[in-house]
């Protein structure tokens, strides 16, 4: 069984009470392309990604991935 990482997008959006459109505004990403990362599809994630969207959520890069076994 091979491991895989889980996004847990979803789940910072609903605590923060954020939409998709405003977290894009906020990190400069196209709606798409955060969608095609909040379902698991991304093949990749730049570090500038990564951080834009630590700052705009006010996390750590811990409670977007996760790794599942």
């Amino acid at each position: 069984m091979e491991n895989s990482i889980k996004i847990n997008l979803d789940l910072l959006l609903v605590q923060r009470k954020m939409s998709l459109t405003d977290l894009s505004e906020k990190v400069g990403v196209t709606i798409a392309n955060l969608s095609i990362l909040k379902r698991g599809k991304a093949k990749a994630i730049r570090f500038s990604t990564l951080i834009a969207l630590c700052e705009a959520l006010e996390c750590q890069p811990g409670d977007i991935l996760e790794l599942e076994y």
